[in-house]
C-alpha cells in the first residue's frame, strides 16, 4: 500500500468515558464472543472419552474438526453477502441460535456419525457468529473504536483460554456435558443481546456472493492465503492431533491446552506488533514457522512431557503468526477489507478440514512422527511460498518503493492529536528557523487494529485530517511552508511508515510527542515515539529524532 494513499492515519481517539462504563450491550456480546471462541478448543480435552464412549478411533473423532470447520470455510464465502443483506444484529443473533441448537444436540449423540454432522451444523453458527461480532461491538462501545477493540480481542483470549478448561472440568464428569454447557452459556448470550442489542444500521454497501473467491485472484492476496493454509494445517495438528498422543486425562489435557491458548491471546494481542514494529513480517514469521516446525519434529519423538510443553510453547508462536498473516492479507491488496478477509478466511480454515482428517490416518499407518514431521513441512512451505512470491506481497510488507510523490522536507514532524501536538509543533518551528528552512511536512498514522482475520480502524478519517489541519494552520502561523500526509497502517507498521517517510523525503530532523508512558495504546502496542526512534538508529543516515516533552 502507497504511503501517499489519501483515505489514510498514528493515535486513537482519547476518550473521556471510562472502560468499565459501557452499555450492557457491550457486555452482552462480548459474553457471547467468549462463548463462541471456547468452541474451537472445547473439545480437545474429551477427545480421547468421546472415542471411548462412541466406539470410535481418533481419526475418526478427529472429523469433529473437519466438519466444523468445512461448514465454518465454506460460509466465509457466504456470511459477508448475508449480513450485508440482514445486517449485523440479525446476522449475531442466527449465528448464536444456531450454536445452541447445535451444540445442544451434539450432546445427545449416539453415534460419532451424528456428532459429526451436529458440529457441521455449530461450524454453521459460529461462522455467522465470528463473522459479525466485531463489527458489533465497534457500534455499541463507548469511547471509540480502540477500546472495543480491546473487549474483543479480551473475549477472544478468554474464549480460547477458558475453552479447554471448560471441556475439562465438564468432560470430566461425561463428554456430553461441555456440549450442554456451550448450549446453555450461549443460550444466556443469546437473551442478553436480544433483549440490550439495539437494532443497528444495515451496511452502506451489499457484499457479492461471488466477492470473496474473485478477490482471491489477486496474486498478494492468494499468495498470503496459500501460505497462510500450509501455516493452519501445522496449527490444526497441534489442536486435533496433539491430544491422542498425549492420552492423559481431561484435566491434564485441559490445562495444556489453557496455557496453549493463554500464551496465543498474549503474544498476538502484545508481542506481534513489537516484533512486526522492530524486525518487519516476513523475518518474523520466518523465523516463528522454523520454531514450529521444530517444535513439531519434537512432539513426534519425545515423551509426554515434551510434547506438552511444545504444544503450550507453540501458543506463542501461533499468536504471532496469527497476526501477522491477517495483517498480511488485508494490507496486500486494494480488495475492501471485509471481502479480502472472507477469501482468506476461507482458505486459512480450510486447512481445519484437511489437518485433522489427514493427520491421525497418517500416523494409524506410519506412525507418530512421520504425522508430525508433514505438519513440519508445510509449516516450513508457508514461508517458502512467500519468499518465492515476494513481489506479489511487496506492498504489504512495506518493501516497495515509499520515494514516489514524496515531498522533499529538512524537518519532519508526527502528530497525534493529543496535547502534546503543542510542543511539538513548537519544537518543530525552533528546529526549522535554527536550520534556516522553511519546508516542513506533517503527518499523522491512522492506525488500524488487527485481531483474528479481522481489522478495525481506531479512528475516522475524519478525526485525522481535523488533526493534520490544526497542524498545519500553528505551523503556517508560525511563518512555515507546510504539507501534510496522512497515512494508514497497522499497529505494527506505524513507526516504520513514518520512518520510510522521513528518509524519502530526506529529512534531517524528526520530531515526536513523548512517548505515552502508562497509556493503553503504548501498553498494547509498544511506545510509537520509542519505536520510530530505534529505527531511525538501525541506520548511519538516518534524521535525527526530538522528543518534545
Amino acid at each position: 500500500m502507497s504511503a501517499t494513499e489519501s483515505h489514510l492515519s498514528i493515535a486513537t481517539p482519547k476518550a473521556a468515558s471510562s472502560f468499565r462504563d459501557q452499555p450492557i450491550a457491550v457486555w452482552a456480546t462480548a459474553f457471547a464472543c467468549v462463548v463462541g471462541f471456547m468452541s474451537i478448543g472445547l473439545v480437545d480435552p474429551i477427545l480421547t472419552a468421546i472415542a471411548a464412549g462412541l466406539h470410535a478411533s481418533a481419526s475418526q473423532v478427529s472429523l469433529l474438526f473437519t466438519s466444523y470447520f468445512f461448514v465454518t470455510s465454506i460460509m466465509m464465502l457466504i456470511t459477508g453477502f448475508v449480513s450485508s443483506r440482514l445486517g449485523s444484529r440479525v446476522t449475531l443473533l442466527i449465528g448464536a441460535a444456531l450454536i445452541i441448537v447445535f451444540a445442544a444436540l451434539a450432546g445427545t449423540s449416539q453415534s460419532v456419525a451424528e456428532l459429526i454432522g451436529f458440529r457441521a451444523g455449530w461450524g454453521l453458527g459460529n461462522a455467522f457468529f465470528v463473522v459479525t461480532a466485531l463489527s458489533v461491538l465497534v457500534a455499541v462501545t463507548r469511547g471509540g473504536t480502540g477500546k472495543a477493540v480491546l473487549i474483543y480481542e479480551a473475549a477472544i483470549g478468554l474464549g480460547l483460554s477458558g475453552g479447554p478448561l471448560v471441556g475439562a472440568l465438564l468432560g470430566a464428569q461425561s463428554w456430553r456435558y461441555p456440549f450442554f454447557g456451550t448450549a446453555t452459556l450461549m443460550a444466556i448470550g443469546f437473551v442478553s443481546i436480544l433483549l440490550f442489542l439495539p437494532k443497528l444500521p444495515k451496511p452502506d454497501k451489499k457484499i457479492a456472493i461471488s466477492a470473496p473467491i474473485r478477490a482471491l485472484g489477486h496474486p498478494g492476496l492468494f499468495t498470503v492465503s496459500l501460505a497462510s493454509f500450509f501455516y493452519f494445517f501445522a496449527f490444526f495438528t497441534v489442536l486435533a492431533f496433539a491430544p491422542f498422543v498425549l492420552d492423559l486425562s481431561a484435566y491434564a489435557v485441559g490445562g495444556i491446552f489453557f496455557g496453549w491458548g493463554v500464551l496465543l491471546a498474549i503474544f498476538s494481542v502484545f508481542v506481534a506488533p513489537r516484533v512486526d514494529a522492530r524486525f518487519g513480517i516476513l523475518p518474523v514469521i520466518s523465523v516463528c514457522l522454523v520454531l514450529l516446525a521444530t517444535m513439531l519434529i519434537a512432539m513426534g519423538v519425545g515423551s509426554k512431557l515434551v510434547v506438552a510443553v511444545c504444544v503450550i510453547l507453540s501458543g506463542a508462536v501461533m499468536g504471532v503468526c496469527n497476526t501477522l498473516f491477517t495483517e498480511l492479507a488485508l494490507e496486500v491488496s486494494d480488495v475492501p477489507r471485509p471481502v479480502a478477509s472472507a477469501g482468506y478466511n476461507f482458505l486459512r480454515w480450510f486447512a481445519g478440514v484437511i489437518a485433522p482428517f489427514a493427520v491421525p490416518h497418517l500416523a494409524e499407518s506410519f506412525g507418530v512422527l512421520p504425522a508430525f514431521s508433514v505438519a513440519a513441512v508445510a509449516a516450513l512451505l508457508a514461508p517458502v511460498i512467500m519468499g518465492l512470491r515476494r513481489a506479489s506481497i511487496a506492498p504489504a510488507t512495506h518493501e516497495a518503493s515509499s520515494a514516489a510523490g514524496v515531498q522533499q522536507a529538512s524537518v519532519v514532524i508526527a502528530v497525534d492529536g493529543s496535547n502534546r501536538d503543542v510542543r511539538v509543533i513548537e519544537q518543530a518551528i525552533a528546529l526549522a528557523r535554527a536550520s534556516a528552512v522553511s519546508k516542513v511536512t506533517a503527518l499523522h498514522v491512522r492506525m488500524r487494529e488487527v485481531v483474528e482475520g479481522e481489522e478495525a480502524a481506531l479512528e475516522s478519517e475524519e478525526r485525522a485530517r481535523r488533526i493534520l489541519a490544526d497542524a498545519s494552520s500553528r505551523l503556517a502561523a508560525g511563518g512555515l511552508d507546510v504539507d501534510v500526509l496522512l497515512l494508514d497502517a497497522p499497529a505494527g507498521q506505524a513507526a516504520r511508515r513514518a520512518v520510510d517517510h522521513a528518509r524519502a523525503a530526506g529529512a534531517r530532523h524528526l520530531v515526536l510527542g513523548a512517548p505515552h508512558a502508562h497509556e493503553i495504546e503504548d501498553l498494547l502496542h509498544g511506545s510509537f515515539a520509542l519505536t520510530t526512534k530505534a529505527l531511525v538508529h538501525t541506520t548511519k543516515d538516518g534524521p535525527s529524532v526530538f522528543f518534545a516533552y
